[in-house]
């Protein structure tokens, strides 16, 4: 078997995925590469059955929001290969009107609590996913507190020192 490199594993991608790869980096030896978040099943899927590829272990699943410019969500996915000890992160954007995509639940049971806590936090619903709800945050919390709509702080206040806070 060949050395699992970020080469092969962007060749291999973009064999079988074509133009639905949206864009490829490599940050600090890290591969990350973003799909349509039509096909985010299907790239995880190839990447865990296929046996060259073998990313088994879902180390991380979150949510992201991007509010400049076009208001987006998106999913990340760290994804490890342990024999190799290979990692790799795919991610998959979405707009905040749409916030919609599929569950990873049926190939990584881990992906179930992850996926609970990023719609509990960012609002972004996973089709197919055994029990979406709340896990950290109160049932009846009217927004989703890990957006970007929101002041950090209350500009009305005036009984804190923003210098202890180096400002």
């Amino acid at each position: 078997m060949a050395t699992l490199t970020n080469q092969f594993i962007t060749e291999s991608l973009q064999t079988r995925f074509g133009d639905k790869i949206e864009s490829v980096e490599e940050s600090y030896g890290m591969l990350t590469i973003t799909v349509e978040k039509l096909i985010n099943m299907d790239v995880l899927n190839f990447l865990y059955n296929e046996a060259s590829l073998g990313f088994t272990f879902l180390t991380d699943l979150t949510g992201i929001h991007y509010n400049k410019g076009e208001d987006l969500l998106g999913v990340v996915y760290h994804l490890h290969n342990l024999p190799e000890n290979v990692r790799i992160r795919i991610k998959a954007f979405f707009p905040k009107a749409d916030p919609v995509i599929d569950s990873a639940t049926s190939l990584f049971q881990s992906a179930n609590w992850m996926e609970r806590e990023t719609y509990d936090f960012y609002g972004i619903i996973f089709t197919g996913h055994p029990n979406l709800i709340r896990i950290l945050n109160v049932d009846d919390l009217g927004y989703f507190p890990m957006r970007k709509e929101y002041a950090l702080e209350d500009p009305t206040r005036h009984d804190k020192d923003d210098s202890f806070f180096g400002r």
